[in-house]
């Protein structure tokens, strides 16, 4: 294990990282799996560390990047899910790359804030994990029922948005043998809804402004990165709690933080998911995400000096990450405004379409119909796009609870 190998594998790692972030449907569970799958091959020419780094590095990337197609494009995965309308609502108020600065802060001081407090994770997963696994369940369905109770007037189609989508999550989960379920269930939910809508309302998105001040509020951005924190240290240990529910629980603990508080809260919890996926690996030898857990087979086991250097490399990624995101944006900034956007739409529509169809068939065509569906009756009903998380959250509390 040489340092330029390394340092290769990090670069390496990054550029990969750019490419899955920015491109709807390709996933770093999907790249870290190609590597398993291919080291038998990759091990002869290099070590298990410097693979783990590779893929360290290609996830800790794509939780930067992976808001610029969900912002901008309106093609989110699940950690950005929440982000879609928010970050649309800037968008069409021409502060689309704020929307995507507000994801930054939030990932990198979620990152920052993930390394001081490692220590405390490894120790408190220790010790917390079997009694908040017990509540777990419970503690998801009081969020729920709490969300829809404040929905004035529209409870009872809240309910009913949060029912339709959690059923269609149940239904989902139990077909066997699909590669990736869950792209065409958030994209008919989330993307594909508000494509149609937009398609509708002939939208045009208005001249980006790159320099316009952030308005993030410090107690806000302080409330923001400390809940994406502490929510990313449960979904990192907890089985089927991931991302997506994470936001919805800390959502309802930080209370409101407008949308640009929103997006950073969001826009931290997958980064520091990863990052302490880590610890999880270190501390109780298990693996919630499919990156870690192929570095976790790929070194039998992260011991305490592959964990310094994850941590290390997750620090220097995550920095030229930031910037790159901040780059990047600026270029989906200039380039949004200048091509038609309703054929764009068509176009990512039919991207999200043939990639469907290439995954999962003609099943995974009906799962992204369906879920398209349920997105346009609750947007009829304007019902909160939260209560559509009921695809992730209904299968997990049930999974907590029977």
């Amino acid at each position: 294990m040489g340092f330029t190998a390394i340092i290769i594998a990090l670069v390496l790692g990054i550029l990969c990282g750019i490419i899955t972030g920015i491109t709807p449907g390709i996933h770093v569970n999907l790249v870290s799996l190609l590597v398993l799958s291919s080291s038998t091959v990759l091990l002869q020419i290099t070590s298990p560390v410097v693979l783990g780094v590779f893929i360290i590095s290609l996830a800790i990337t794509h939780t930067f990047l992976d808001a610029l197609p969900s912002i901008y494009l309106g093609a989110p995965d699940e950690a950005q899910a929440l982000n879609v309308l928010p970050g649309h609502r800037l968008l069409w108020n021409g502060e689309g790359h704020n929307a995507i600065t507000y994801t930054v802060i939030g990932a990198l001081g979620s990152l920052l804030l993930g390394v001081m407090l490692f220590p405390f994770f490894i120790w408190g997963m220790k010790i917390l994990q079997p009694y908040v696994q017990n509540i777990m369940g419970y503690l998801l369905s009081g969020v729920m029922l709490y969300m829809i109770g404040r929905e004035k007037g529209r409870r009872w189609k809240s309910l009913a948005a949060f029912l339709l989508a959690g059923c269609l999550g149940l239904l989902v989960f139990s077909i066997p043998h699909l590669k990736q379920p869950l792209f065409p269930l958030l994209s008919g939910l989330f993307g594909f809804s508000l494509l149609v809508v937009s398609l509708q309302q002939k939208a045009v998105i208005p001249p980006q402004d790159v320099n316009r001040p952030l308005t993030l509020e410090r107690k806000h951005m302080v409330k923001a990165v400390s809940a994406s924190t502490g929510m990313g240290f449960l979904a990192a240990f907890l089985p089927g709690f991931g991302s997506g529910q994470a936001a919805i629980v800390a959502q309802n603990i930080v209370g409101e933080i407008r949308d640009e508080g929103f997006l950073t809260l969001v826009g931290g919890i997958n980064t520091a998911n990863m990052l302490i996926s880590i610890a999880t690996a270190y501390a109780l030898d298990k693996s919630r995400n499919g990156a870690i857990l192929v570095v976790n087979q790929l070194l039998n086991g992260i011991g305490f000096k592959e964990m310094m250097l994850f941590i290390g490399v997750a620090i220097i990624v995550g920095g030229m990450a930031a910037i790159l995101t901040l780059q990047l944006s600026k270029v989906f900034a200039r380039w949004i405004v200048k091509v038609n956007y309703a054929r764009l739409i068509y176009g990512i529509i039919i991207f999200i379409t043939v990639l469907t169809l290439y995954f999962d068939g003609i099943i995974g065509l009906i799962i992204l119909g369906t879920a398209t569906a349920i997105g346009l009756v609750a947007s009829s009903w304007g019902v909160g796009k939260n209560h559509l998380m009921g695809c992730l959250i209904l299968p997990v509390i049930l999974y907590f609870v029977l």
